[in-house]
């Protein structure tokens, strides 16, 4: 019940940091425009994005406007783009393998332990798409507080962290959190399920013993010259005792279970062990 619970849990994290990640991803508010030193005019405020850049009016209107150019973008743009849809897909994956392997569904049912790996593998994809998603969000933060504090840079073109950024990363936090609560939701049912088939101990084999002892069982017959049969002094009875010898050194002798119909040299008495 307890690696349900946190099956569902690890889940819907994982689904909120998506919807996080698509919102940070298409969004244009990455980086916004600094309004100090000489540029304190706040009637227009710029914005920049993966997709688009956008100017914000004082009277209400807002403008965007898509980049003309993909190869014309800066290297670290390209990435950011890249590394961001490539989690989207991730996470999209993610949702589905994890539905297929949670307890919750009827998915995979009688397959033992491979619907809790299914599970755990849609966690690893949720951590996977959350740390592909955390790289641009920490490297475009990086860019912005370095190139804010360089004196050089004229104070119109300082932006500021946007929005996007923060959202991003707490999406990224929150999908990598949530893939870890599946993966670790996986190995406690898989070592709750060994605990309960072990859990009463091995079964032994039958007639035999325990692995790795072995069990020598040697027969010796003995004779008795005191009895006799019509008078003469011949080998008359024999009885077999059966010795068995474990790895402990112990002997132990049973009583008689079945006996031979007699024969002019005896008869024989076998016991087992």
């Amino acid at each position: 019940m307890a690696s349900a619970a946190l099956e569902l849990m690890g889940f819907f994290l994982g689904l909120l940091g998506m919807l996080g990640t698509l919102v940070a991803t298409v969004l244009p508010y990455w980086q916004i425009s600094a309004h100090i030193g000489s540029n304190i005019v706040t009637a227009v405020a710029n914005m920049r994005g993966l997709w688009m850049e956008c100017v914000y009016q004082s009277t209400g209107a807002f403008q965007c406007e898509t980049y003309n150019s993909m190869l014309a973008l800066p290297s670290d743009l390209q990435a950011s783009r890249a590394l961001m849809v490539i989690s989207l897909v991730l996470s999209i994956l993610a949702i589905a393998i994890s539905t297929l392997g949670m307890q919750c569904t009827i998915c995979l049912d009688g397959s033992g332990a491979v619907k809790g790996r299914v599970a755990g593998a849609g966690g690893g994809l949720f951590f996977s798409a959350g740390f592909l998603a955390l790289i641009p969000v920490a490297w475009t933060t990086h860019e912005v507080v370095q190139t804010f504090y360089r004196p050089n840079i004229p104070a119109s073109m300082k932006f500021e962290l946007g929005e996007c950024l923060y959202v991003g990363l707490a999406s990224a936090l929150i999908s990598m959190l949530g893939g870890g609560m599946l993966c670790v939701s996986c190995c406690e049912e898989q070592d709750g399920g060994r605990g309960r088939r072990h859990g009463g101990g091995y079964p032994y084999p039958v007639g035999g013993g325990t692995l790795g002892t072995r069990v020598r069982t040697t027969s010796q017959t003995y004779r008795n010259p005191t009895l006799q049969v019509g008078g003469t002094n011949t080998a008359s009875r024999g009885q077999t005792l059966v010795r068995n010898t474990s790895g402990s050194s112990q002997t132990s002798m049973h009583g008689v279970q079945g006996a031979k119909k007699p024969t002019a040299a005896g008869y024989d008495i076998t016991g087992y062990v």
